[in-house]
């Protein structure tokens, strides 16, 4: 059973970071590619980052390109997500993951077959 756990939120001010990470763990995670989500308050789960298995490809939205980086360590088992130039509007409960299919690096959430329980991130004005 493939388990998911996020840590890293937290509440920061506007134009400041913080770095989210993913623990993987009891299933062959390294050969997932992973992704990370949010939902802001009121508002549906949104595409933010994902990352091939091999970490060769990259995806990012629209609104977090440039300010976010995501990136894994197979090694570790670990996904992390690099948040710098935080807005008020990248509030939201933050989630990680996986998704088994390793031929498309999917950007819908109904693709991804494992999540984590999230992590709140609030950024003040």
């Amino acid at each position: 059973q493939v388990q998911l756990v996020e840590s890293g939120g937290g509440l920061v001010q506007a134009g400041g970071s913080l770095r989210l990470s993913c623990a993987a763990s009891g299933g062959t995670t390294s050969t997932y590619n992973m992704g990370w989500f949010r939902q802001p308050p009121g508002k549906e789960r949104e595409f933010v980052a994902a990352i091939t298995w091999g970490a060769s490809t990259t995806s990012y939205s629209g609104s977090v390109k440039g300010r976010f980086t995501i990136s894994r360590d197979n090694a570790k088992g670990t996904v992390n997500l690099q948040m710098n130039s935080l807005k008020p509007e990248d509030t939201a409960v933050y989630y990680c993951a996986a998704d088994i299919d390793r031929l498309v690096l999917n950007i819908r959430s109904a693709q991804y077959e494992y999540w984590g329980q999230g992590t709140q991130v609030t950024v003040s004005s």
